[in-house]
């Protein structure tokens, strides 16, 4: 039976219901264990009782240093009853010695306002989060400093998330009292205290050496039982007397097997002084167990020259290189998409000379029209998306019980930089011509190379191309899926071919590009993943229907 349930159908417990509903405020001010009708420490002039609804509560003067239990006294009610409080909390949690456990909540500031006397009103500001996969954040720089007035919609630092560099803006107006993570700082879980700010200029001194507390998230109250359980004598747990077990002797290692190498204590230590490696010495004795004598002959070799393997390993030089917060989260994706999800490949080879053609004749228009160049990725990306438009069951995504397919085309075009590996992407590229998606790609990429990516630049995709043809010179590789998405198409460099002409014992030169599709296995079936291929191969050799 619940707290609730109880205190609507007790006639006893309504002078507790009329105190707890009276004045919640209250009970904030007048718990406290230093209080003269509560069995405390301190003396019984300490504290100051008053009586709100039947029940006496006394004022509180000092926050409690820890949890503590103790007496009230209940108006109406038959006996006295234990109340457990928090620490450094004059609220009562629990009140015990009735038909069962009743709960009083806890009062807490919309605003996160300290209930410590000695501070002023203040809010405390938590890393937030900024992306739907982020779970911690780095701080890349503050654009403010402590003390600094700060208004709404002004931003206050820079926070790298798992995808991109964002601004993070000022809710309310106030000054920047304290900085609880600077420049630099890294692995910030999400809701981890950074800032506080207060209302009033004169408060920021107050705040000079402010540290937030460990137990500023209120816990989540536990539901009431019906019935108490009875406390329960703890028993100390011993553990059985284990008989030790016989040591063998120093002078030998125990016979185990498993190449365990046996050797004699004074074997041992000259070995070690000499950096000498047990198992690049023959042992002599009693089951090839090594001898001091063995030692002394290995080494007499070595200085002969016999040996010339080295008596110690080289050490390596390395330099370790700190992950950024995209990489290592690229990487726990990648590592789940590989691990998860049922890769398969297709690959087609496409002549690109008519795509070339097409190319060399659009930009001089472009240029004309102060437009971007067109480059042959920007033609990949428009064939690719009226592909997935031809053979929209490659623009889905595997949702477990369903499978969802997109209405729009919205490609991402992987972007190496030197803080890692972003996906920007092109939407609605199927609707979109061939100098709009040029100039997109552009402004994106040098986003990426930035760091300055917002969220609504890398969502929202449905499929992803990688090229690493163009500026690496790659012939052909296999790209892993990004989820959701259950496609990654990866284009390699064109290479001149020779191939039969149109006449019988010529041949002629031509530039094929191969391409290679990663697909999930769950969602495109090889037919209709060789189908997407077969309409992209369609738009490469032959460009002018993209136009169309």
């Amino acid at each position: 039976m619940s707290a609730a349930h109880l205190l609507r159908h007790s006639r006893k417990l309504r002078t507790l219901r009329d105190a707890l509903d009276y004045d919640r405020s209250a009970l904030v001010r007048y718990f406290s264990a230093a209080s003269a009708s509560f069995p405390t420490k301190g003396s019984a002039a300490a504290g100051v009782e008053k009586r709100i609804g039947g029940a006496r509560f006394p004022q509180c003067k000092q926050p409690g240093k820890e949890l503590e239990t103790f007496k009230v006294s209940l108006g109406g009610l038959n006996g006295r009853y234990a109340c457990r409080r928090a620490p450094n909390n004059c609220i009562p949690t629990t009140i015990t010695g009735l038909n069962g456990s009743l709960s009083c909540g806890q009062v807490s500031s919309a605003r996160s306002f300290s209930s410590s006397a000695d501070l002023p009103p203040h809010q405390e500001i938590g890393m937030p989060s900024l992306s739907p996969t982020m779970t911690e954040g780095n701080i890349a720089r503050w654009l403010k400093k402590e003390g600094d007035k700060v208004s709404p919609g002004e931003v206050l630092c820079e926070v790298e998330t798992d995808k991109a560099t964002v601004e993070m803006e000022c809710m309310e107006e106030g000054y920047l009292a304290k900085i609880i993570h600077g420049d630099g700082a890294k692995e910030i879980k999400v809701g981890e205290i950074i800032a506080v700010t207060v209302e009033e200029e004169g408060d920021l001194e107050k705040f000079k050496d402010y540290k937030p507390s460990t137990s500023a998230a209120p816990a989540a109250p536990s539901e009431p039982k019906a019935q108490p359980e009875p406390a329960e004598p703890k028993v100390k747990e011993t553990e059985p007397s284990r008989t030790p077990e016989p040591k063998a002797p120093k002078t030998e290692e125990a016979s185990q097997p498993g190449g365990r190498i046996f050797s004699s204590p004074l074997a041992r230590k000259l070995a070690e002084d000499n950096n000498v490696p047990l198992s690049s010495v023959m042992g002599t004795g009693p089951d090839g167990r090594i001898l001091k004598a063995d030692i002394e002959d290995y080494l007499a070799s070595v200085a002969k020259g016999g040996k010339r393997e080295a008596l110690a390993a080289p050490v390596l030089s390395y330099t370790d290189v700190p992950n950024t917060q995209i990489r290592k989260v690229t990487a726990n994706r990648l590592l789940s998409s590989k691990q998860t999800i049922p890769h398969y490949y297709l690959t087609v080879d496409a002549r690109v000379d008519n795509l070339i053609k097409l190319r060399g004749e659009l930009n001089p228009l472009q240029e004309s029209s102060g437009g971007k160049k067109i480059s042959i990725n920007d033609l990949v990306i428009k064939a690719a998306a009226l592909a997935l438009r031809k053979v929209p069951q490659c623009n889905s995504s595997w949702m477990s019980d369903f499978i969802r397919q997109y209405h729009n085309v919205n490609i991402n075009v992987a972007v190496q930089t030197e803080h890692g590996l972003f996906v920007p992407v092109i939407r609605d590229a199927d609707k979109k011509g061939l100098g709009t998606i040029a100039e997109e790609v552009k402004q994106v990429a040098q986003r990426a190379r930035d760091n300055s990516l917002k969220p609504e630049d890398y969502e929202g995709g449905t499929f992803t191309i990688s090229n690493l043809g163009g500026p690496f010179g790659i012939k052909q590789f296999c790209a892993i899926i990004n989820p959701p998405q259950s496609a990654i198409l990866a284009i390699g460099t064109a290479e001149k071919r020779v191939i039969p002409g149109s006449v019988d014992g010529q041949y002629e030169f031509g530039s094929f590009m191969s391409a290679t599709m990663s697909c999930d296995h769950r969602v495109i079936d090889g037919a209709i993943g060789a189908e997407f291929l077969k309409a992209f191969k369609g738009y490469i050799e032959n460009p002018n229907s993209m136009l169309l």
